[in-house]
Formats: C-alpha cells, structure tokens, sequence
C-alpha cells in the first residue's frame, strides 16, 4: 500500500478511529503506562484537552484496543470451528486467520497481546475470559484431531499455548515489505506446528 493511499484511508477516519490509531502505534513503541494523552495529541497535531471531546482517558483507548482485538479474534475462530472440515484443516484455517489479523495492525495485535495488563480490574475481568475463551476454540481443533486419530496432544493447554506463542511471536519480527507474506508465514507455521501434532504412525 503506498503512503498517499494510506494517508488517504486516514482522512476518511473519525477523530475517535484516528485517535485509537495514534495511541495504538504510541502503545506499541512506548508501553501503556510511558505513554501520555499529550504525547498522542502531538501524534495528531492537536491540543490535549480537544482529546477529551472524543474519548474519557488513556485507559478508555486501551480498553477499545484490546476489546476489539477480542472480537476480531473470537469471530474468526468461531467461523473456523462452525465450518465442517477435518481438523487438521481447522488448524490451518485458524493459524491462517490468527496471522492475517496480527499482521494486518500490528501496533494494535502487539498493544492486544502486551499492555491488557494494564486494564482497569473491571474491566480486566471482562477480558480474561474473552481470552480464555479464544484458547478453548483451539483446544475444540485439537479434540477434534484426536477424535479423527491424526493429532496426539495429551496436555492440550501446553500445545494451545505453544500454538499461540509461536503465532503471536510474529508482532516481534514481522515486516511488511520483507520476504515473506502473511500467507507464506502461516503456511510455515502449520507445516512446523502439525508436525508435532499428527500421530506417529502419520508421519511415517
């Protein structure tokens, strides 16, 4: 995408998207608690008090930034685990859909998977299940698997976590203008994570 069709799609923002835009990418760079509502009104080029016209606080802007991250997330797994297909191409699918969303924002994926700490308890606790939630819609691929007899996965909460550590590394390195695209890293990802999955007698 080239820089004036990116400034392009920005001016067709609301204040308020181009607000949780900026605070996003000062989010990512400088942590949540680092960063200010001043150093974000500087982002805009405008005064920190007209921010206050369109969102409450800081904590507001993190609230939307994971929540909606959440959703896009949860959405996805759910369209995956509705579909019938074998597990093995649940998997992918899902693996497919986790890369496609972290990569296509990366300041707000890496703000989602850093900084939702720092939520308010409230709302910290609307969260964590949020999240829970989205590891169970692996564990249902993976008990799948079992069933069809192609994936061996007796600590099913370790190979989740595993799955998605190795999937949300990618905020670390990933470059848009580097080698691989998003559906090459994810093609890479399943290949190595289905390996360590399928039954023995599979893989021979």
């Amino acid at each position: 995408m080239g820089m004036t069709t990116k400034k392009m799609e920005t001016t067709q923002l609301s204040r308020k998207e181009q607000i949780v835009l900026a605070s996003a990418k000062l989010f990512r760079e400088k942590g949540f608690e680092a960063a200010s509502m001043r150093d974000i009104a500087r982002a805009l080029g405008i005064e920190a008090a007209s921010l206050y016209s369109h969102i409450k606080s800081k904590d507001e802007l993190l609230e939307i930034i994971c929540f909606q991250m959440a959703d896009r997330l949860l959405k996805a797994i759910d369209e995956v685990n509705d579909i019938y297909f074998n597990a093995e191409e649940k998997l992918r699918m899902a693996i497919s859909n986790h890369v496609k969303i972290v990569t296509d924002d990366l300041d707000a994926s890496s703000v989602f998977l850093r900084e939702w700490r720092h939520l308010k308890p409230e709302k910290l606790k609307e969260f964590i299940p949020l999240r829970n939630k989205y590891e169970d819609g692996f564990t249902h691929i993976l008990i799948n698997g079992e069933n069809e007899n192609v994936f061996e996965a007796a600590d099913k909460k370790f190979a989740v976590l595993t799955i998605l550590s190795a999937v949300n590394w990618i905020t670390e390195w990933y470059q848009p203008n580097g080698s691989k695209s998003p559906g090459e890293i994810a093609d890479h990802l399943c290949d190595f994570i289905l390996t360590g999955l399928k039954v023995k007698s599979l893989q021979s």
